[in-house]
């Protein structure tokens, strides 16, 4: 059985990607499917396992802070079939350079926080108190 043999309900995708009904239906009408929703002989969706796995790609690139219209472009890219690889790989370069940009700011984030639980741990181990605010804020502005 191929991949598009297999039909899914609208339920049944929901279940297996995480998003609802909802978000299901929004994805398609913000064309967000590299392929149209096909409609069984009572009209409802059907989905494939590719429909699936195009979902899944979809919600990893969102999860990871593409925007909806990038998003978007991306998956017209794709439908529009082979010759537009250079501008596939340049809007995926462009979101990859993103995604490293938010790794190293989350990252000096995580480094203040460590810090701060360190200060925490050792207060806490020692039976010392807090400092006043304002000595607390002064310090982590330092770092």
């Amino acid at each position: 059985m191929t991949d598009t043999a297999v039909e899914l309900s609208i339920g049944e995708v929901a279940a297996q990607t995480g998003l609802s009904v909802h978000a299901l239906r929004f994805y398609e009408r913000e064309g967000i499917l590299a392929s149209p929703v096909r409609r069984n002989s009572s009209g409802r969706r059907v989905y494939s396992l590719h429909d699936v796995e195009w979902l899944n790609l979809c919600i990893i690139l969102r999860a990871s802070g593409m925007p909806l219209p990038a998003i978007r472009r991306y998956t017209e890219l794709v439908r529009d079939g082979s010759g537009n690889e250079k501008d596939r790989l340049d809007l995926l370069r462009q979101h990859q350079e993103d995604v490293r940009a938010q790794i190293a700011k989350l990252t000096e984030c995580l480094d203040l926080i460590t810090f701060k639980v360190g200060i925490y741990e050792d207060l806490v181990e020692s039976g010392g108190t807090c400092e006043p605010p304002e000595s607390e804020l002064r310090r982590t502005a330092q770092l």
